[in-house]
């Protein structure tokens, strides 16, 4: 009988090692939010894994950072239900493909307030009135290229309205839609959103909630 309680234990101690150390510490879990392959959606060119150039005469624009294309998804939703236009936040400097690299390269520039430069700007930003501002949650924070983004003098987001949403595995949801709030501080803000890995589910709601659809 003491064997089996002993056995058990060791079992116990064992799984809730494994359960501490698969936590993700950028809050993009490789088991099930694969890395975009290049070439993958160039056949399609609504697809959010492709950058987009805001068209057209919306004053609402979603503006977000991906790397699994997670936060991409939940922002073709609000594009979808809002009538907005698209913008993908890229870097110069693509971040590693390979999980772990990318990992300490995120983490790297969240300790040393790294802003990575960034391809591209919004043409016709005054047109915006409202701006969405989605990315994934690294280190428990906004990923450094969000920071680069919002601090660029190319913009002027004084008296917009920015709406902060993210997407993460378990952690850093208010934090990170705090951080966009704060790097903000002269805009108007609405009520955030954040979802576990591409779930869309609520993002309706919440825009009825916040009063951007009726």
């Amino acid at each position: 009988m003491k064997k089996y309680l002993v056995y058990l234990m060791m079992v116990l101690s064992a799984f809730t090692f494994n359960a501490c150390g698969n936590d993700d510490p950028i809050m993009e879990d490789p088991g099930t939010e694969q890395p975009e392959t290049p070439g993958d959606s160039t056949d399609n060119p609504d697809d959010p894994a492709n950058p987009d150039e805001p068209s057209g005469d919306s004053n609402i624009l979603i503006a977000y950072f991906t790397r699994t294309n997670n936060t991409g998804t939940v922002a073709q939703a609000i594009a979808d239900l809002t009538g907005g236009t698209l913008y993908r936040i890229e870097t110069v400097v693509p971040y590693p493909e390979d999980y772990t690299e990318c990992t300490e390269v995120a983490r790297e520039e969240l300790e040393n307030s790294i802003r990575p430069e960034l391809s591209g700007t919004v043409e016709n930003m005054e047109q915006y009135d409202t701006i969405f501002v989605g990315c994934p949650v690294w280190w428990g924070d906004a990923p450094m290229p969000i920071w680069s983004f919002l601090e660029s003098e190319e913009y002027n987001f004084t008296g917009k309205t920015v709406i902060p949403f993210c997407t993460y595995a378990s952690t850093g949801r208010d934090a990170t839609l705090q951080r966009i709030v704060a790097l903000t501080p002269d805009s108007e803000h609405l009520e955030g959103f954040g979802t576990s890995g591409r779930n869309i589910n609520g993002v309706e709601a919440w825009l009825r909630k916040i009063g951007i659809i009726k």
